[in-house]
C-alpha cells in the first residue's frame, strides 16, 4: 500500500503542481467547514460504496450536495448502491474511514474500485481531497486528479449525481 511519500512521489513524477494544508483531524463533512475560508477552491464530500454484486466505487462530489444513492447507482450503471464496510475501505484502498479520497485509488492495484466524479466539479478548477489521511487536505487542478488516476489505471466516470 502507497503512503503519503509514495503518493507525493508519484504526483511529482507525474509533473501535477499541489499543495498541502495541515490541520486538525476532520472525520466528517461539517467538521470541515472551518477548512473552506482557509483553503480556496472545491471542497468534496468522498463516498466508498458497494453494490450487490461485490463490486465497489469510489465517488466524489462537491461537500454541500446531498448524497442520493438510486440516482449515483442509475447514473454510473452499478444498480442498488449501499455504504461499503470499513475492513474493505482499508482492504481495497488503504485509508480509514473519515480519510476516504479518489486519491487512495493509487492503492488499488488490482482495479477492484471504480473512480466517479461528480460533472459539478469546475473542470478548470481547483479540487481539495484528503492525501490518505484526514489530518490534511491537498489542493490540486481537477484536470490533473483526472490525469493521475488515468495513470494509475482508473480512469474516473465523470457524471452528474443530482437531477
Amino acid at each position: 500500500m502507497a503512503d503519503e511519500t509514495r503518493l507525493r512521489a508519484e504526483l511529482d513524477a507525474a509533473g501535477i503542481a499541489y499543495a498541502v494544508q495541515e490541520h486538525e483531524p476532520v472525520f466528517t463533512v461539517e467538521e470541515s467547514a472551518g477548512l473552506h475560508a482557509r483553503v480556496a477552491g472545491a471542497h468534496t464530500k468522498n463516498l466508498f460504496l458497494k453494490n450487490g454484486k461485490d463490486r465497489f466505487w469510489l465517488v466524489t462530489m462537491p461537500h454541500d450536495r446531498r448524497a442520493d444513492l438510486k440516482f449515483i447507482g442509475q447514473q454510473t450503471g452499478a444498480g442498488k448502491l449501499s455504504f461499503a464496510r470499513p475492513e474493505h475501505l482499508l482492504r481495497l484502498l488503504g485509508v480509514a474511514p473519515g480519510s476516504v479520497t479518489p486519491l487512495a485509488a493509487i492503492n488499488d492495484a488490482g482495479g477492484e474500485v471504480s473512480v466517479v466524479l461528480d460533472a459539478a466539479f469546475d473542470p478548470a478548477g481547483t479540487i481539495n481531497i484528503h492525501p490518505l489521511r484526514n489530518t490534511a487536505t491537498l489542493s490540486m487542478a481537477f484536470a490533473d486528479l483526472v490525469a493521475v488516476l488515468e495513470r494509475w489505471n482508473h480512469p474516473p466516470q465523470v457524471v452528474a449525481l443530482q437531477p
